[in-house]
């Protein structure tokens, strides 16, 4: 996080730890404010990578899982980066700028995917740098977002990820009543007092929340090649390109498509319990037999209670009784994911 930006954020009432806006003041009353108002959310859990260069589409399309040859300007794209056993390293949301392409991650992630990628620019004309201290990402979300959006800027995306480019910032519609703002690090705090006026500020986990409740995975460090980009639902959401040439791992990617071999997958689920599960939990089955039916990918706390999560799953397991962290831990309650499976 900026650290210009970082000072603003505290002298606004946020509670910042692990470098990320944990709460201003009132945890609870900001989890009921995702359901019930509009909220403000500053998004710096995530991580921006800025790839600029000539060859920057060529070699995006070579190196991620979505179909980067394509991607225009007033659209952005789910994608993932793959290790050459077709293992997600990284899951990216990736749009296009005036000169060249913003690249979205886990935070914890930004700079060992920025270092790997760098490895094969080789000749192309390429530049990777790390945008966090130039740029700042918000997010707006709730029954009036759409409105305040346009107050703001005008002219706003109307598609899902959708982008409109404006002089001051660029505006992603992640869904219906949820958007993304990308501005400059300078120009945030004016930005974020224009909109806190009709907004509820909240923490990162009420935007992680309505991120899960969407089925969108995000790979943290600890679930690092850990599944191949169907396990968790990536091709269901545009992220996977079946259609372009080779890049890492894609043969296994394409296997496990076109042969149906694939045995595990995403699904959203309920966690009744006090303490908040975390990436690579592990699931259990009831029958005592000691071994793992699934994973957590992402967890956050629920506005309707407990914790929500988003859990790569054994298939055939799905649906039946499964625990959280041993055979006796608290309840799985799968949920419907917002697409078919």
């Amino acid at each position: 996080m900026y650290s210009g930006w970082r000072r603003y954020l505290q002298s606004a009432g946020a509670t910042i730890e692990n470098d990320a806006v944990s709460h201003f003041g009132d945890p609870g009353g900001e989890l009921r404010a995702v359901q019930t108002g509009t909220i403000l959310c500053d998004l710096a859990q995530f991580g921006l990578l800025y790839f600029r260069g000539p060859d920057s589409r060529a070699f995006l399309h070579g190196q991620l899982s979505s179909d980067v040859q394509n991607l225009g300007t007033t659209a952005a794209q789910y994608s993932s980066y793959c290790s050459p056993k077709g293992r997600v390293l990284a899951s990216l949301l990736l749009w296009q700028a005036t000169d060249g392409f913003f690249a979205q991650l886990h935070a914890g992630l930004s700079e060992d995917i920025r270092n790997r990628l760098t490895k094969f620019i080789l000749s192309s004309k390429v530049r990777i740098t790390d945008a966090g201290d130039t740029h700042v990402c918000l997010g707006v979300a709730g029954r009036n977002a759409e409105m305040l959006a346009k107050n703001c800027f005008g002219a706003i995306p109307q598609s899902m990820l959708g982008v409109k480019h404006h002089e001051s910032a660029t505006l992603i519609r992640i869904s219906p009543d949820r958007f993304q703002i990308i501005c400059d690090a300078q120009q945030a705090p004016a930005l974020w007092e224009q909109l806190r006026q009709n907004t509820t500020p909240v923490g990162t986990a009420c935007w992680d929340w309505l991120s899960i409740r969407s089925g969108i995975a995000v790979i943290a460090p600890a679930t690092k090649e850990q599944f191949v980009p169907q396990m968790l639902n990536m091709e269901i959401v545009g992220a996977v390109s079946f259609s372009k040439g080779c890049y890492p791992g894609q043969e296994i990617v394409a296997r496990a498509q076109h042969l149906g071999t694939l045995k595990r997958r995403m699904y959203l689920a309920n966690i009744l319990s006090d303490a908040a599960p975390q990436a690579a939990d592990e699931l259990f089955g009831a029958n005592g037999n000691g071994q793992t039916s699934g994973t957590v990918v992402n967890g956050a706390a629920s506005p309707e209670g407990g914790y929500d999560v988003l859990a790569v799953i054994q298939i055939a397991a799905a649906g039946k009784n499964l625990h959280w962290k041993s055979p006796d831990g608290p309840v799985i309650k799968l949920l419907p994911l917002p697409y078919s499976v």
